[in-house]
């Protein structure tokens, strides 16, 4: 009986990017805990990162648009403003990578 392996090569991806900058994201909200929504941009946040959002990124993609609605509020921080930014911007990428086949 053999056992499977764990791989020792690990390629970093533009996933791997999308799930940082997510984080990210959540530590801001969190961090700045207080302004009208913010605990509903972190339900999504969770969401957005969860396993069956990131099998199927057009749930993620409408997560992130409910995550944008939420923060569109007067006085959001400029760091939570900046992590949505790379969210947004990351996740548009990603989408491109998986037209282009480079992601499953």
């Amino acid at each position: 009986m053999s056992f499977a392996t764990e791989p020792r090569a690990y390629h970093k991806t533009v996933l791997s990017d999308l799930q940082g900058a997510w984080s990210n994201l959540r530590e801001a909200v969190v961090q700045s805990a207080g302004f009208p929504d913010w605990e509903l941009a972190v339900f999504h946040i969770d969401e957005a990162m969860s396993w069956e959002s990131v099998r199927n990124l057009a749930v993620m993609r409408q997560r992130l648009i409910l995550v944008r609605n939420r923060l569109r509020h007067d006085g959001i921080p400029e760091d939570i403003i900046t992590c949505l930014e790379d969210v947004n911007a990351l996740m548009d990428e990603t989408l491109e990578a998986q037209r282009n086949g480079e992601i499953d």
